[in-house]
């Protein structure tokens, strides 16, 4: 009977932690679900009010009943053939941009891992600036618009091409020195210099058309998407999200190192490559669409992990939501700032981009310091 009794002690000592755990547990992932919740709340309305915003004011019924019947009014038009395909770009490109961003960030353990900074955006640029100048696809617009594309079908293979091709330079690249993240991220710079280079010796043998209609390419414009773009853009992001998703957990084993992951069985060389390939490829697909849009892919994973943390369960689709509405409001800003005039909007993200970092770069330092 003496037995007994420190048996029976340990058991409820033991179910009381227990209950305890689960209890920090639930706590953890309520704070998790409340900012997805206040997330998609901002982005909802962050859209709504993109649909209702412009040189036309839509108050916010008409915006829905204009985007989802199939009337011939004014408002009905604007919504659904002018900003709605914008309003769905610059969701889809910031959930894209971000949600590759965090996933470079945690393969190649890097907080400067992004999109732009692994010379995928440049490559983009070097082969739009190739179609445009060798073909010719340039010209002068007597529109408002001053230069036009006259094929920016061609312009996007081209670029998407490029950037994909830059993308297995890289691998190539950092594969001969044993695939580690240092080495991937010094292939990335020097391939993104090379593209940089590339393209500035395109554009010194180029007419003033031809230059104007490069530098007007490299303006990231969510505008300049259509409904057809739209889909497009949509049907390669969410398969590509999914997985992300999906290899969640092994992004939260590889952050505890390299070898710690390796005797968990994960297959770290493998996860690295397609990881990257396929950050890589819906980059290319957003880039080729928009142009070059910078910072939202780097910034956005890192206001997430300030807030939640560095749970990739929790962090890949909260980075996306966060690079959504990033950009939509950047967007939004930037065709109703001046407005009529409308700036495109990787100017302002990277003005607003820019300050930010340097912000949670010596926030961070801080926090380190204490």
């Amino acid at each position: 009977m003496g037995r007994i009794q420190p048996n029976i002690f340990i058991r409820k000592k033991l179910m009381k932690k227990s209950e305890d755990i689960r209890a920090q547990y639930a706590r953890y992932r309520q704070r998790k679900i409340l900012a997805g919740i206040i997330l998609l709340t901002l982005l909802g309305a962050a859209m709504l009010y993109g649909l209702c915003s412009g040189p036309v004011h839509i108050s916010p019924a008409d915006a829905l009943r204009g985007l989802f019947a199939s009337g011939a009014q004014k408002e009905a038009v604007i919504v659904r053939n002018i900003r709605f395909p914008r309003v769905a770009a610059a969701v889809i490109a910031g959930i894209s941009l971000a949600a590759a961003g965090c996933v470079m960030q945690c393969l190649l353990k890097n907080s400067l891992a992004s999109p732009f900074t692994m010379g995928i955006s440049q490559g983009a640029a070097f082969g739009a600036a190739f179609a445009i100048i060798v073909f010719g696809l340039g010209e002068v617009s007597r529109t408002d618009i001053p230069v036009v594309l006259n094929n920016p079908y061609i312009v996007t293979i081209f670029a998407f091409a490029a950037s994909l091709a830059g993308t297995f330079l890289i691998l190539m690249i950092a594969g001969v020195t044993g695939l580690s993240a240092q080495s991937t991220i010094l292939a990335g710079i020097s391939m993104g210099a090379l593209f940089q280079a590339a393209t500035m010796l395109l554009q010194y043998f180029a007419d003033d058309i031809k230059v104007a209609s490069v530098v007007f390419w490299t303006f990231g414009d969510v505008g300049r998407a259509g409904i057809k773009d739209v889909t497009i853009m949509a049907a390669c992001a969410a398969p590509a999200l999914v997985y992300f998703v999906w290899m969640r957990w092994h992004y939260n084993i590889l952050e505890s190192g390299e070898e710690s992951a390796k005797s968990l069985g994960v297959e770290t060389r493998s996860l690295r490559i397609l990881g990257i390939l396929i950050a890589a490829f819906i980059t290319s697909v957003c880039v080729a669409f928009l142009g070059i849009i910078g910072f939202v892919g780097l910034v956005s994973p890192h206001i997430m992990r300030r807030v939640i943390g560095g749970d990739y369960r929790f962090l890949i689709p909260l980075s996306g939501l966060c690079g959504g509405a990033l950009l939509l409001v950047s967007d939004t800003i930037a065709r109703t700032v001046i407005s009529p005039a409308v700036l495109p909007v990787g100017i302002l993200t990277s003005f607003m981009g820019v300050p930010l970092f340097i912000y949670l770069i010596i926030s961070r330092r801080r926090h380190d310091q204490r």
